[in-house]
């Protein structure tokens, strides 16, 4: 495990699931933890669970105005930003494109790209004045497979995969890391949504096969060390068994 003390980390979808494990793994690693989601009231309680060098931003990652707030109150708070964890999205409705209800694509593409696109903007000009940064994406399978009733988020996560590509491109010459963790299925609320819609394959997979949120922690916890620099600009999928084993899971 690395030592992160006196590093700070912004976490968006912090609230639960994988944010909320991370959240926990990076303050156990002794960083310093932002914890940023709409949800305020279950970010401020684990904040005080993790104590003094943890913070609660609220914040809607589809609104620019707010994410901005997000970077700047972590600078002012604890005065840099060395990782930065791009970690809200969502998934529902889950419906077929010849049905699906055009505002909720349109909400679901703000949060899972916009919200992308607006962390990474606003935590640059911070990281390139540091010299270094470490930006980490969550991707998805999805990103490269088709899923009927996924429309949305399979294009969302396409959308990361290349950005992610592009912001390696312009800025790995600056000191900045990037790189997305395609996680695989994971024990979240996202699955129950997912279950419930009953549509495409991955609604019928039994809930003791997706992993624990504990796993995708560790995982974005070694890709935060220059362990991981063999994959910076690319996805690392935690479905491959070598990067279990390198991250220390098998």
């Amino acid at each position: 495990m690395s030592d992160f003390t006196s590093k700070t980390v912004i976490i968006t979808g912090a609230s639960r699931g994988i944010g909320a494990a991370t959240a926990r793994h990076f303050a156990a690693l002794g960083a310093n933890v932002v914890l940023a989601a709409r949800s305020t009231d279950d970010i401020n309680t684990i904040a005080t669970e993790l104590g003094e060098n943890a913070l609660a931003v609220a914040c809607d990652v589809s609104d620019a105005g707010q994410v901005e707030n997000l970077v700047n109150t972590t600078v002012d708070t604890f005065g840099a930003i060395d990782i930065l964890i791009n970690n809200a999205g969502v998934i529902d409705p889950v419906e077929r494109l010849s049905e699906s209800d055009i505002d909720a694509w349109g909400r679901l593409i703000d949060i899972n790209v916009k919200g992308v696109y607006y962390a990474i903007r606003y935590a640059l000009p911070i990281m390139k004045t540091q010299g270094a940064g470490t930006i980490i994406n969550i991707g998805s399978g999805a990103a490269t497979y088709a899923l009927e009733g996924w429309s949305h988020y399979c294009t969302s996560k396409a959308a990361v995969h290349h950005l992610n590509a592009c912001l390696h491109t312009e800025e790995s010459e600056n000191g900045i890391r990037a790189l997305v963790l395609s996680p695989g299925t994971v024990a979240t609320e996202m699955q129950t949504v997912i279950a419930a819609s009953g549509i495409n394959p991955v609604s019928q997979i039994p809930w003791d096969d997706h992993i624990p949120t504990e796993w995708v922690a560790r995982a974005l916890g070694w890709m935060a060390t220059t362990d991981s620099d063999d994959w910076l600009g690319q996805v690392v999928s935690l479905r491959d068994t070598d990067i279990r084993a390198r991250v220390g899971l098998i």
